[in-house]
């Protein structure tokens, strides 16, 4: 079963940061070497990568009724694990359009862009 996902602009997850919604539950998929580079505050980091070693925690460890956003550098990554996380029953999942990388280029370009 297929699941669409909402996205979120780049803009819109600027404004739910700056709100600073204790409930907001944020997620970035990169990889280890990806966050060294560059990273947005108060995400935690679930490397899609390293997917077998924390999917059974993140289904225990959030909250499926939880605002939750994803991310990774362009959004295709951060999409996989929204598609996952809704066929697990998450009701509010939002995916980031444009990942990392239009965040730095259109809303903080003090995040690195690589």
């Amino acid at each position: 079963m297929y699941y669409s996902i909402p996205e979120i602009d780049v803009n819109q997850l600027a404004v739910l940061l700056a709100e600073s919604d204790s409930d907001l539950q944020l997620i970035d998929v990169r990889e280890r070497g990806e966050v060294d580079l560059a990273c947005i505050p108060g995400f935690d980091f679930y490397p899609l990568s390293e997917f077998e070693q924390w999917s059974d925690k993140i289904l225990t460890e959030l909250k499926s009724e939880a605002k939750t956003v994803v991310i990774c550098h362009h959004g295709m990554r951060s999409a996989q694990l929204c598609q996952w996380l809704s066929m697990r029953g998450f009701t509010q999942v939002q995916n980031v359009m444009g990942g990392i990388d239009a965040y730095s280029r259109f809303v903080d370009s003090s995040i690195r862009r690589y």
